[in-house]
């Protein structure tokens, strides 16, 4: 019984898969490479994300999920049950309970679509979590209490804000302005100031080595390479830290406002307890050097970052699935 509970953070940017009492066991990027022909697939996970931007003709590299929601269901479906097969190569769990994350604002429809994904991999039973929540109790709160808690989950698709109390949510709010935003503002910027064209694994490479979203944060350069649309040839160009925080400034304030929005909808007692505790940022987004400082200075409440942002959902269906009872459906 205990082998065939199942936790999976399926996420725009990364899927990762906790199996209880063996913890999280699968971490690949949500890609799935096909053949446009025969929709057969070829390579799934971090395969195919070697061969985003780089495939012949017929091979197309595709993110099924877009913005935290499922926007090529049968894609969704062939990389669930990848995953699954891969890591039930001994037969583990035929018939598993599975528990999916899924962003706070998604419809009843789009909630549905990743249900029927789930459960034609052969699941047994399929519950279905709130991300925000589920970070938050993978970060560590404790969110049955009757005191505030407040999470800011800042993943590839979405940026999710939540308020918990009691075990549920108080007041959230979703917005598609995350990570993959962050190297779309990247690729616009380069390709406005410099007229150079890059892909979104440079952006994302440029994002991680000089990004930042603090002024003087950062004072590094790093070279990019790419094509010149003026001459169509290869160029490369040396970009700073200070010109990808200019880039990514609206994007960030974005999110600032978002946490604002959602602080002022809170009850005043719940406000009192988060300014005790401060908020917990969790989320491959929390990384971003300076996130942390600017919505301290914007919020003026103190912001913590999680110990491991990138698994605190993960974590969290661990702890979750331990306690089927703070499962809502």
């Amino acid at each position: 019984m205990f082998a065939k509970d199942i936790g999976i953070d399926l996420g725009t940017a990364n899927v990762l898969i906790y199996v209880k009492g063996q913890g999280i066991i699968l971490n690949e990027p949500s890609v799935v490479a096909i053949d446009s022909e025969t929709r057969r697939p070829l390579a799934v996970g971090t395969e195919a994300r070697e061969m985003l931007g780089k495939t012949p003709g017929k091979v197309k590299a595709i993110r099924p999920l877009k913005d935290g929601v499922i926007a090529d269901f049968e894609i969704t479906e062939i990389m669930l049950d990848s995953f699954i097969k891969k890591i039930n190569g001994k037969n583990l769990f035929t018939r598993p309970r599975i528990l999916i994350c899924c962003p706070s604002n998604i419809t009843q429809v789009e909630k549905n679509a990743i249900k029927e994904a789930a459960e034609r991999t052969g699941a047994k039973k399929v519950y279905l979590e709130e991300e925000p929540k589920v970070a938050a109790v993978g970060a560590g709160l404790d969110i049955a209490k009757p005191s505030g808690n407040m999470v800011i989950d800042i993943g590839g698709g979405t940026t999710d804000v939540a308020i918990l109390s009691l075990g549920g949510i108080v007041t959230s709010a979703s917005i598609k302005v995350a990570g993959n935003t962050f190297d779309s503002d990247i690729m616009k910027f380069i390709k406005d100031k410099y007229k150079l064209l890059i892909g979104d694994r440079t952006a994302e490479d440029i994002k991680l080595n000089i990004g930042t979203v603090y002024p003087d944060a950062k004072g590094e350069k790093m070279e990019v390479r790419g094509r010149d649309m003026v001459t169509g040839l290869p160029h490369t160009i040396t970009i700073s830290s200070k010109e990808i925080e200019e880039a990514l400034r609206e994007s960030a304030y974005t999110i600032v406002r978002t946490v604002k929005t959602v602080l002022e909808q809170t009850p005043p007692e719940l406000s009192a307890d988060i300014i005790d505790q401060g908020i917990v940022l969790t989320g491959g987004g929390a990384l971003m050097e300076g996130i942390d400082k600017l919505l301290e200075k914007e919020l003026k409440v103190p912001i913590y970052i999680a110990e491991s942002p990138l698994t605190c959902v993960a974590e969290g269906t661990g702890i979750m699935l331990d306690n089927i009872n703070l499962i809502d459906n």
